[in-house]
């Protein structure tokens, strides 16, 4: 195909672009910060993630991606043409994008994710699932007839998916992921603390001393926020084991998603577990203890993958070095036309 191709890993919390011969070029928070009256775009990536919570009135920073799909479809048609704009410059043919998706979305949502990347600018735009683009990344050779499982725990959805012969065999997604667990953190220090932490403060304690599973050794960090009865700034001090209670619920919750997965298997499949186990990736990968628990909860080995924040997007770019892969599995590029072609065609009916 003429343009060049690059992928992109369409994340709750971040973007990530690969292109083709180049590796990851970009790594940015999925956070636009916008003109409140007039709509005009301030900035993009970074720079509007450190504007999180310090905005005046005359100026709005949004996440315009929600639980892996699109909630505001101009916000992240303009954050994708300024990325797009900035690979690619003024070069003649339009790129062809892959970009991923939960495995539970709709067909509406499909739609939408693949009308957003046209109108941004891409010449052509396919779909690929997250589960089977991380699979790619961790290096698993998911042609084999042997079953392993993924666990792609992003920042807006965790996914959990059996993947065998090039295809997800089963596959359910959760909300319990990064951003919920931000909040987890949030709603414990005002309940707790009766103290109000920002969102990137949340975020910070999660990183620095959060577990999915109680440290042998507590730590514990200084965190700053504002106390909820006198509106005064206050200084406290939040231990590990107090980040686990908070986030215990919905590390639950993912626990729960896996054996439900894993109760719809097949005998075979799950043989096949038994030797292959069980692979972690996604940022959320990265929280302490998260393999150990499910270990336990399970009874399978799990792993977390190398370089777990990039397997979707490395995943991509090997896919972009062999596209006979998605035409083999029936997935197809396809052009604005097309999409708004389907949509006319539905409504005839």
């Amino acid at each position: 195909m003429l343009g060049l191709n690059i992928g992109i890993d369409l994340g709750t919390t971040s973007v990530i672009i690969y292109v083709e011969g180049k590796g990851i070029i970009m790594s940015e928070p999925s956070v636009v910060a916008f003109r409140t009256d007039t709509g005009r775009i301030m900035s993009v990536g970074s720079a509007a993630y450190d504007m999180i919570g310090r905005c005046p009135d005359s100026i709005t920073a949004i996440r315009p991606m929600k639980d892996g799909v699109v909630s505001d479809f101009t916000v992240t048609e303009q954050m994708l043409r300024y990325y797009i704009q900035k690979i690619c410059g003024n070069k003649i043919f339009k790129p062809n994008i892959i970009v991923c998706m939960p495995s539970s979305v709709t067909n509406l949502e499909r739609r939408t994710i693949l009308d957003v990347i046209t109108a941004s600018g891409a010449g052509k735009a396919c779909l690929i699932e997250e589960p089977l683009a991380a699979a790619i990344g961790a290096g698993v050779d998911i042609f084999h007839p042997r079953g392993i499982m993924i666990v792609d725990i992003g920042g807006g959805t965790s996914d959990a998916a059996i993947i065998t012969m090039g295809s997800i065999a089963i596959s359910k997604s959760v909300k319990s992921a990064g951003n919920i667990l931000n909040q987890a953190i949030m709603r414990y220090a005002r309940r707790e603390r009766d103290v109000l932490i920002g969102e990137l403060t949340a975020e910070e304690i999660k990183k620095t001393i959060g577990c999915a599973y109680l440290r042998k050794e507590e730590i514990a960090m200084v965190a700053k926020g504002k106390n909820y009865v006198t509106g005064m700034p206050v200084s406290f001090e939040i231990t590990s084991t107090e980040t686990y209670l908070a986030m215990r619920e919905h590390i639950n919750t993912v626990i729960e998603t896996i054996k439900l997965v894993l109760e719809e298997t097949p005998p075979e499949l799950v043989g096949d577990l038994m030797q292959e186990g069980i692979v972690l990736t996604g940022g959320g990968a990265k929280l302490y203890g998260l393999d150990t628990a499910i270990e336990e909860a399970t009874k399978l080995k799990t792993r977390v993958a190398e370089d777990s924040a990039n397997c979707v997007a490395n995943g991509i770019g090997k896919v972009l070095k062999n596209l006979e892969f998605l035409a083999d599995n029936g997935y197809l590029f396809k052009t604005r036309q097309d999409i708004t072609g389907v949509e006319e065609e539905d409504n005839r009916y």
